[in-house]
C-alpha cells in the first residue's frame, strides 16, 4: 500500500476550498485521476499499483508512472547519450498532464501504425 503524501493546494485551483488543509494523495489515487482525465479525452488506460508506485498503461510504448508527486512518461531516445528521454508533470494538475500525454499518445499511435504497415513488407 502506498503512503499518502500531503499536496498543498494553490490559490485559485479547483481543489482549493479556501482552507489551509492539504489534500492527501496516493500514487494510486493520482493515477486513477489521470486515467479519468485521459478517458475524458477519449484515451483508454489501465491503472496498476504496487511498491509505492502506480502506473497508467495507455498504449504499447506509453506507460505513465506516478509516485505521489509527479507523473512521468517516456518521450524518446537520446542517441548521443544513449538514454531514454522522459517528460514529467506534477500530480496536482492531472488535466494538464493528460493533455500532454494525449499529444504523446497521438505520436506513439502514428509511429505504431507506420511500423505495423511496414512490418509485413518483404524485399
Amino acid at each position: 500500500m502506498t503512503e499518502p503524501v500531503a499536496i498543498p493546494q494553490f490559490p485559485g485551483s479547483r481543489a482549493d476550498a479556501s482552507s489551509d488543509r492539504a489534500r492527501m494523495v496516493t500514487s494510486l489515487g493520482a493515477a486513477e485521476q489521470l486515467r479519468r482525465e485521459l478517458a475524458r479525452l477519449g484515451i483508454p488506460g489501465d491503472v496498476h499499483d504496487g511498491y509505492g508506485l502506480a502506473l497508467v498503461s495507455v498504449w504499447a510504448g506509453l506507460v505513465v508512472w506516478c509516485d505521489c508527486e509527479r507523473f512521468w512518461w517516456r518521450t524518446g531516445w537520446d542517441a548521443g547519450r544513449k538514454r531514454v528521454v522522459y517528460a514529467w508533470h506534477p500530480v496536482v494538475e492531472p488535466g494538464r498532464a493528460a493533455a500532454r500525454i494525449a499529444r504523446q499518445y497521438a505520436q506513439v499511435r502514428t509511429l505504431s501504425s507506420v511500423t505495423a504497415g511496414t512490418a509485413g513488407a518483404s524485399s
